[in-house]
């Protein structure tokens, strides 16, 4: 996740900090089905302009969806006119500062458990196979974004840029990149030596795919990713 959309997770979270909009966010949720402006200004007694407003707000942040709809039972002028109907969107939001992703690691350990079952695999091989693959994933990102006559500072500027948005924060130094922030860090500091090979393993793989000669380096520091990629400059 870059930073814009870290800006834009934060500014739906920060949509509910407003008492009226989280009020009539958690009306809709609690009900067993999509809930108009008339339903939601009845049920929680806010005006229907405000409700109209806010729920469009909702909408807007990406916390809600809006589907329209006929209302059974309706008669009179106008009766058959669809209405405008919210419910929780199934977009999952969360930020965490600096950016964490637990889920990729889970994801990673549960493709190596699913593999090593499957075949006489162990899990450690497993695992390195499952990270080494997402790495070659990231050099597809990376080389998607590059021309035939890319530079290799156009090739390192996009390595950063991809690392970046799966939570690495790179920092350029001299002829190395340091990463700044490890994706995986609570579980790096109860499993070091599993999560350091997971990360080296990712980004080894993903260099390895990239038309410039770069290594990754398992090269531990304090208040950082314990690899490095050199090789940059």
């Amino acid at each position: 996740m870059g930073t814009e959309a870290i800006r834009a997770e934060v500014s739906s979270l920060a949509s509910l900090g407003d008492p009226t909009r989280r009020r009539l966010y958690e009306f809709v949720v609690a009900q067993g089905e999509p809930v108009s402006r008339d339903m939601a200004s009845a049920g929680t007694d806010i005006a229907r302009h405000v409700v109209k407003f806010n729920l469009d707000k909702l909408e807007e942040e990406g916390l809600l969806v809006a589907e329209y709809a006929r209302p059974s039972g309706r008669k009179g002028p106008g009766a058959g006119r669809p209405t405008k109907f919210y419910k929780r969107s199934s977009r999952e939001i969360s930020v965490s500062l600096p950016e964490r992703h637990y889920d990729l690691a889970a994801q990673l350990l549960a493709e190596a458990i699913t593999a090593s079952q499957k075949s006489s695999i162990s899990i450690d091989g497993a695992l390195k196979k499952s990270a080494s693959d997402f790495g070659r994933v990231l050099a597809d990102e990376v080389n998607g974004q590059l021309d035939k006559r890319a530079s290799k500072a156009n090739v390192v500027e996009s390595v950063s840029r991809v690392l970046e948005a799966h939570g690495y924060e790179p920092r350029q130094n001299g002829e190395q990149l340091f990463l700044s922030n490890c994706p995986f860090h609570a579980l790096s500091q109860e499993y070091t030596s599993l999560i350091c090979g997971v990360n080296h393993d990712l980004i080894r793989a993903m260099v390895e795919e990239l038309p410039i000669s770069l290594a990754a380096n398992l090269e531990p520091g304090d208040g950082r990713c314990c690899v490095t990629i050199s090789g940059i400059s």
